[in-house]
């Protein structure tokens, strides 16, 4: 992928941001156990950076997804994955189908202040039973009169507890067709009948608010649809292509920076008179290591050009991401190995990042998922 000016000064502008107002806190608030979403995402809307790829008309650059994907490998320098999530969210997950598919009504009420930080947003897709199996989904929006009536809950909510709006994924249809009986709805997280069940107390990313959300009669009017009845989950499976290629993105540079400042503690750290970068194990690993990246590395990049040329790149985002999980699983526990003692200390950058990199295989779409979709790809999944 060749990037020009206008991408690196997007890099530049992305990077000033998160040293300025992330990363000298992140510590502070992975301790507190929370951060302050609007006043990052605040921070990241007056940069104008909350909108690379969304219409002008509504605060966004119109840019192609090139942009968007330079602004992911940036966040992937925030000093934990969970605040790069956070905003990922706000930017790739929650967003697409509204700008694509929604009504003015609904650009101008909810995707326009997205853009400009003055709202935090959630996507509502996952539940307890129903996390990569899409089409399990139980949440329900009956009509009634001019309204849905919304029953069910949603768990794994990124901004579940910050957020003001979430972009949920609900059954509005009775007949069984799993894939034909969804819709996608924008629902305002102050709407009477929600409940934050709790937030999540997870091994990584404590400075993310991830939350359980109930709804129980939640009535919101049918003018607040994305698109048309029926096809939210066409437009869910659009937006998971944008939100796996931002995390293939965002996670290859938050492995890139833990390998290096790997190397750099082992140039450091003598054992039995010399560096332990000597020893021929350890640089010969860290050489796998590095290659490993730059090759999903490269396949993010083919994906992406032909993305921008029109491509059903289902099957190339699906084997990058299957293989950055897979190697968020693996290079985080080599890499703690290198740091010995110092690997299992919690206020050590790669602890965090052994504790976080791995939920890489696991979100956006399981490694099984992904390895499942390819294999529908290349035409060897049994039929039913």
């Amino acid at each position: 992928m060749i990037w020009n000016e206008d991408h690196e000064a997007l890099r530049r502008t992305t990077r000033a941001v998160v040293d300025t107002h992330v990363n000298p806190f992140v510590d502070q608030w992975e301790e507190e156990g929370i951060f302050p979403a609007r006043q990052v995402m605040k921070a990241f809307g007056n940069a104008g950076l909350l909108g690379i790829g969304k219409p002008e008309a509504y605060g966004g650059m119109a840019l192609d997804l090139s942009y968007e994907i330079v602004f992911a490998e940036e966040l992937g320098g925030i000093r934990t994955m969970g605040i790069c999530s956070a905003i990922g969210v706000q930017t790739n997950m929650c967003t697409p189908a509204l700008a694509n598919y929604g009504s003015d009504r609904l650009k101008e009420e909810f995707l326009a202040p997205t853009i400009a930080g003055d709202l935090v947003g959630c996507i509502g897709v996952s539940e307890a039973g129903a996390g990569s199996d899409v089409a399990s989904l139980k949440t329900t929006a009956r009509k009634d009169g001019g309204d849905y009536i919304i029953n069910g809950s949603k768990m794994w909510i990124t901004n579940g507890v910050q957020g003001d709006w979430i972009c949920l994924l609900v059954n509005t249809g009775t007949e069984n067709a799993p894939h034909k009986n969804k819709s996608l709805i924008v629902l305002p997280l102050d709407t009477p009948g929600i409940t934050v069940g709790k937030k999540l107390d997870k091994v990584g990313y404590k400075s993310s608010d991830t939350a359980l959300l109930f709804f129980d009669d939640v009535r919101i009017p049918q003018a607040n649809l994305i698109g048309e009845e029926g096809r939210g989950f066409l437009y869910q499976m659009q937006q998971f292509q944008e939100e796996r290629l931002f995390v293939v993105a965002r996670s290859w540079r938050f492995l890139d920076i833990a390998i290096n400042e790997t190397i750099e503690y082992l140039r450091q750290r003598k054992a039995f008179g010399k560096p332990l970068l000597d020893n021929q194990y350890i640089y010969f690993k860290l050489a796998e290591m590095q290659t490993q990246v730059e090759a999903v590395r490269s396949l993010l990049y083919r994906a992406l050009e032909a993305h921008l040329a029109g491509e059903d790149v289902t099957k190339l985002a699906s084997m990058a991401k299957y293989m950055i999980g897979r190697l968020s699983m693996e290079i985080p526990v080599e890499l703690t190995q290198f740091w010995g003692g110092q690997g299992i200390v919690n206020d050590n950058f790669i602890t965090r990042v052994y504790r976080e990199a791995r939920q890489t295989a696991v979100g956006g779409g399981a490694n099984e998922v992904m390895l499942q979709v390819i294999a529908k790809k290349m035409g060897i999944f049994p039929k039913d």
